[in-house]
């Protein structure tokens, strides 16, 4: 088998891997999860540092220091995550393979010896093709900022981190859009009633519900605006192969800096005829426009290079050639910190940011730290959306500032907390919410339910109502009740019990308002006040 096969082999048993896990991150009837694809994001360098540095905190999840093994494996081998492991570059490289050929071909005859952008065919003829070479610069440009906001405790890379945009673009839109269309798919076959196309589509659906379609459909906020943001950068493959991964990964950049170090490098024999060939093919663009310099940062270690030589003049082997450093140039990289530390007061300049304001609406799920520490470590992945099974968490957009882009937030009309569920915290990569024991985390008060007494059938139309009564999960229950004699519309004087709401035992789960039968605005909402992460957030100090 040729060494590309064995990189197309690899690439697919990661992705699958990848699917898999993803597949498997969800409830599947009880409050476990076997495998999490909170799992890549544990190898995963970028999110260890940056965490790291954001939370300043002395005690990391353990398991994230698998994250080191990525880090020597490129040191030993270059950056062969990039090229072999990295589920985004395999769909980067899928999409970047549809990509048409438009450079024009021109007789071997009219081009100079050693063309600068030569791409050896056969026959007669030879492509010259454009080059975006310049561009690799702007990832570690990216990556400096990044690294430099995180000191300064803001931890923004989540977003564009290439294992957390897939996993957060996935689960809150890929997924839940195909969910939608093979559902509605099944159900155009279903509605046809001919008895031999229901019975067989009958039989797919049963198979798909047990192995891959949710046990609900998911809906999200900004489900479009993030699945768009996905497949531009998937798109961007027919501009470039691999345009994501040569010009904007900032995982790509921290892995190039570590692979000048790596032991495995290229040589070029004196065989070499400067065709061009290993320049056409470089899926990282390693090769230099005059390809006089090769640049081991940018190398995906593909080997393709290897394999299409036609003189057999380039080798990978282990050495201690010294590499180039990279030049960033100096102005570029004072401009990137400089980015990075503006970056904070300018995102944090918000009312969010204050100490004594907090926005009431913004409900974290149980088990997260403190809103400041939260943000800290935070990275936007979505596996807690994904797992909660009432899809009441969903991705916040400017409640808690541009810091908690996308970062969960808990809205009760759309799903309450699951009373015995834990899944966020067993998902959380990077304890920005913790794993609790059940019998913990039932006392966690994430707000405080309020009634709205001109909008409470009770209260204000002397209409009987207990749902919110009935619904609370507390063992003894947070809603009670008073009797009171009022007069109805009809002039009648009838009893009914009016709701209230127990401080002490209401812990802000949101079945209350969820089920509240008064429709557009329940009459019980619930706010963040009271939550146990906060000690100045209490309605009674």
């Amino acid at each position: 088998m040729s060494t590309k096969n064995l990189r197309i082999v690899s690439q697919g048993i990661f992705l699958l891997l990848f699917l898999f896990l993803f597949i498997q991150t969800e409830s599947k009837g009880d409050d476990t999860l076997g495998y999490p694809v909170r799992l890549f994001l544990d190898f995963d360098p970028l999110i260890f540092i940056t965490t790291l540095l954001a939370s300043r905190a002395t005690e990391i999840p353990s398991v994230f220091f698998l994250s080191l093994i990525v880090v020597l494996l490129t040191i030993f081998l270059g950056r062969v995550f990039c090229g072999w492991i990295c589920p985004l570059g395999t769909l980067n490289n899928i999409v970047g393979s549809l990509k048409k050929n438009r450079s024009r071909k021109t007789k071997k005859a009219q081009i100079p010896p050693n063309p600068p952008f030569a791409k050896g065919g056969t026959g007669d003829f030879i492509v010259i093709q454009k080059s975006r070479f310049h561009w690799y610069k702007t990832k570690y440009y990216i990556l400096i900022m990044l690294l430099i906001s995180s000191v300064f405790t803001l931890q923004i890379a989540g977003i564009m981190d290439p294992l957390s945009l897939l996993i957060r673009s996935f689960s809150l839109s890929i997924y839940p859009l195909m969910n939608y269309g093979l559902h509605g798919f099944f159900d155009a076959f279903y509605d046809t009633n001919i008895p031999l196309l229901v019975n067989i589509s009958e039989s797919a659906y049963s198979f798909l519900k047990k192995t891959f379609l949710s046990f609900r459909q998911p809906h999200y906020l900004q489900a479009v605006f993030i699945g768009v943001i996905f497949l531009s950068i998937l798109i961007l493959n027919l501009v470039e192969k691999r345009f994501w991964c040569k010009y904007l990964c900032p995982l790509g950049a921290l892995l190039g800096l570590f692979s000048r170090f790596s032991l495995l490098k290229r040589e070029v024999s004196e065989g070499c005829t400067s065709c061009g060939i290993c320049h056409s093919v470089c899926s990282g663009g390693a090769l230099s426009e005059n390809q006089d310099e090769w640049r081991n940062t940018e190398c995906f270690a593909c080997f393709t290079c290897d394999d299409v030589c036609p003189n057999n003049a380039v080798r990978f082997g282990f050495g201690k050639k010294i590499v180039p450093s990279i030049d960033l140039g100096r102005r570029q990289v004072i401009l990137s910190m400089l980015s990075g530390f503006i970056a904070v007061p300018l995102i944090r300049s918000t009312p969010f940011s204050g100490k004594h304001f907090s926005n009431p609406e913004l409900l974290r799920p149980p088990g997260a730290l403190d809103e400041k520490e939260f943000l800290k470590r935070c990275v936007k992945c979505g596996e807690c959306m994904k797992v909660c099974i009432t899809n009441g968490l969903q991705p916040a957009f400017l409640e808690a500032g541009f810091e908690g882009l996308w970062s969960p937030r808990l809205i009760p009309r759309m799903g309450y907390c699951e009373y015995r569920c834990t899944l966020c915290g067993q998902v959380c990569p990077s304890g920005a919410i913790r794993r609790l024991p059940l019998e913990e985390k039932v006392k966690i008060r994430i707000g405080l339910a309020m009634i709205d007494t001109g909008r409470c059938l009770p209260h204000t139309h002397g209409i009987p109502c207990i749902v919110c009564e009935e619904v609370c999960p507390t063992p003894k229950k947070a809603i009670w009740f008073e009797e009171r004699i009022v007069k109805n519309s009809a002039g009648f004087y009838v009893t009914v019990k009016q709701p209230h709401v127990d401080l002490e035992l209401c812990i802000g789960c949101g079945i209350c308002e969820a089920k509240c039968p008064v429709g557009t605005k329940p009459a019980i909402y619930v706010t963040n006040i009271g939550e146990s992460r906060s000690t100045t957030n209490q309605l009674l100090l």
